[in-house]
């Protein structure tokens, strides 16, 4: 086959001045077209958002994690090398994964030289011989995931901190713990019962109030007193603002990102949306969530007190990418209805065990 040649440069002659222009941009275009496109750089870390995905959270790996309970970690490789050039389908995080490089997408063409961008890095137990076939998968999908952490076996929650960590999602409830009992904001991820279609250009985040931006300080006072003594106590200390709780950093993160939009006049297309889906009455103990955040000079765009119905049905009509709760039962009824949830593992709302020992721990 003959080799592609450029546009023929020719003499000027009349019009030349009127041609040059688009004569420059066809040759522009042309040579822009060999060679290939580049990828955004990688921000530093300390100074992006940074969301650690598990694999399994990330791909389904069912098969793959039946082989390795069933068989064993060297049949687990083995089949995986000899499926390293087929991708893996999309898992529960897939979806806010993109959400989240579409978000990046509008933040580079308004800051092209801000780092202030999430970062997502790969964060998996799995042998390094798999890697070949996430980064085939990863790819395949068009992702840009620049920064793998692979450990062979071994837990990978100690180095979520040397990646200044904004958030980790995984499948494994136990990795979630150990990293929520070191100050990390984590989730355990589930997928939906169906699929349900989600946002392509606004990243929609979905929170429970109690043990997940704020502390369980309220929910002990229900657990131990009832509903009535709840209501008497949040309304007596309706002015005193809520301790924190494991997410209250990543929705800070959020709303640092969304006054980027707004400084530019993009407050109503602002590609990132945050809600409070909280059990909270709004009468009676909804102002003292609400006060909490102004306290801390952030704000959810919209504030859901549901009064103790099923959060399911709201969470269709949102749509969230994702939905934190500390109760399985909320996480269980949202999945039901199509949402992914994620379950953070803090506060009394946990099994008897976990609390005593995190109790011992203070």
């Amino acid at each position: 086959m003959e080799p592609r040649q450029p546009p023929e440069a020719r003499e000027p002659g009349p019009g030349a001045e009127t041609a040059a222009v688009p004569r420059w941009e066809e040759a522009k275009t042309f040579y822009d077209n060999l060679s290939p496109k580049k990828k955004p750089k990688s921000p530093k870390p300390q100074n992006a958002v940074t969301i650690a995905v598990s694999s399994r959270a990330l791909f389904r790996m069912d098969e793959e994690q039946r082989i390795y309970t069933e068989q064993g970690v060297e049949e687990y490789v083995r089949y995986q090398l000899e499926h390293e050039n087929e991708p893996f389908s999309p898992g529960p995080a897939f979806p806010f994964v993109k959400a989240l490089e579409a978000v990046n997408k509008q933040l580079r063409e308004l800051y092209p030289d801000s780092e202030d961008i999430f970062d997502i890095v790969l964060m998996t137990n799995n042998h390094a011989q798999v890697g070949v076939r996430l980064i085939n998968s990863i790819n395949h999908y068009d992702l840009f995931i620049e920064r793998f952490c692979m450990t062979g076996g071994n837990s990978p929650i100690c180095y979520l901190k040397a990646y200044h960590t904004n958030l980790y999602l995984s499948a494994d409830a136990e990795k979630v713990r150990e990293a929520i009992d070191e100050g990390i904001a984590a989730a355990t991820i589930f997928s939906p019962s169906k699929d349900v279609v989600v946002s392509q250009s606004q990243l929609r985040v979905a929170f429970d109030g109690d043990a997940v931006l704020f502390s369980d300080e309220s929910e002990r006072i229900v657990k131990a007193h009832g509903l009535d003594r709840f209501f008497e106590h949040e309304k007596a200390h309706e002015n005193k603002p809520l301790a924190q709780g494991p997410l209250k950093g990543f929705l800070e993160a959020l709303g640092r990102l969304q006054k980027k939009f707004y400084s530019k006049g993009l407050r109503l297309e602002c590609p990132i949306r945050t809600y409070l889906v909280t059990a909270r009455s709004a009468a009676s103990s909804g102002a003292r969530a609400l006060k909490t955040l102004r306290s801390w000079g952030l704000e959810t765009d919209e504030a859901l007190f549901l009064a103790g119905a099923p959060k399911g049905p709201l969470l269709e009509k949102i749509r969230p990418h994702i939905f934190f709760d500390d109760q399985m039962f909320h996480v269980a009824g949202a999945q039901e209805m199509g949402t992914v949830a994620a379950h953070v593992p803090y506060g009394v709302a946990q099994n008897p065990r976990r609390e005593k020992q995190s109790l011992g721990a203070q």
